[in-house]
């Protein structure tokens, strides 16, 4: 099948190459404008498009795709190329975090439609950090869902969805990549099965509905609140993991936190009062207690400037002494 495909990241790409690997013919690629990026912030191409001209795919990157909005002239093009798209025999467009909001000229224009690869399990966690969120909220599960899309946010019919345990080790990054696989073997699926599946509509919103909202990540959600249990500080530490990284202070330094697991509450002494963030024990990680009868074991850390390392490693080059806490002030 002749298609086009709307996505940005490394999530979206994966899902190209099993479309391509399954015979399908990409004709228009729909990507984010290049952004700047890394230490010299020079404009860097996404995974998408990266991928596209690797594979002579054309590619086109409207900062809108609204013939009302800001930027009407990008949003003409963005149709033109659209328009073309299908003329040369496009029936459907796929959609993977694409990051632009699909006006309803763009929902309709194919004949097929859109069809959007989303990393939940809808209605479960709609919106812009599906992943993050589920480790966040401590979910046992997560999965994909391939949605026929309409003009709401994540709340078209579902047509074909997949599921995956999350486990206690899974960061957002690992996360991330065992869902990217099942997204792109899932809409290769559906496309296969697509006259004979049968839309679900998604519940309507209402306190039973088990409808959330997974916002945007912000970089001030990163610092970790050592008042929190042990569970959720865990949690979040591995829910940022590799964006943006959950951070603390030790010694009036700042610290990134890119790994931790609940530690041995026995360590704690009968009796004896500790602070929140306090260090307990040194034992190969630092021993870190949350609140009262919670402790957080942390095993890989990083100095402004430096790398991630393994505990043991990162106490060689940092005096650090039991009673000391992290989350002291700056």
């Amino acid at each position: 099948m002749k298609l086009i495909f709307a996505g940005t990241p490394e999530f979206a790409s994966t899902a190209m190459q099993a479309l391509v690997d399954a015979g399908h013919e990409i004709v228009l690629v729909l990507t984010q404008p290049d952004r700047p990026a890394g230490r010299g912030m020079k404009l860097q191409a996404s995974a998408v498009k990266q991928f596209a001209l690797e594979n002579n795919i054309p590619v086109a990157q409207p900062r809108s795709l609204r013939l009302d909005g800001k930027f009407p002239e990008e949003a003409e093009h963005g149709k033109a190329a659209i328009d073309k798209a299908i003329a040369d025999g496009a029936e459907a467009m796929i959609v993977a975090a694409y990051g632009l909001i699909l006006p309803q000229w763009a929902l309709t224009s194919p004949k097929l439609g859109c069809l959007n690869i989303h990393a939940s399990l809808l209605p479960r966690w709609r919106g812009a950090a599906p992943i993050h969120r589920a480790i966040e909220a401590g979910d046992a599960t997560t999965g994909v869902t391939i949605m026929q899309m309409d003009v709401g946010l994540d709340t078209g019919d579902m047509l074909l969805r997949g599921e995956l345990p999350i486990l206690d080790i899974d960061t957002t990054g690992s996360l991330h990549d065992k869902l990217a696989d099942m997204g792109g073997d899932l809409i290769v699926k559906t496309l296969a099965e697509l006259a004979n599946l049968k839309a679900e509509k998604q519940p309507e919103v209402g306190i039973d509905s088990g409808i959330t909202y997974a916002h945007k990540i912000e970089k001030t959600e990163a610092h970790i609140d050592w008042s929190q249990s042990a569970e959720v500080i865990t949690r979040r530490i591995r829910a940022f993991n590799p964006f943006p990284g959950a951070a603390t202070t030790l010694n009036g330094e700042q610290i990134k936190v890119w790994g931790a697991e609940l530690g041995d509450k026995t360590l704690l002494q009968a009796n004896k009062t500790y602070k929140n963030g306090q260090i307990v024990a040194l034992a190969g990680v630092f021993i870190a207690c949350a609140a009262i009868n919670n402790v957080v074991n942390l095993t890989e850390l990083q100095r402004p400037g430096g790398k991630r390392l393994k505990v043991p490693d990162f106490v060689r080059g940092f005096d650090v002494q039991v009673g000391m806490c992290f989350g002291d002030l700056v």
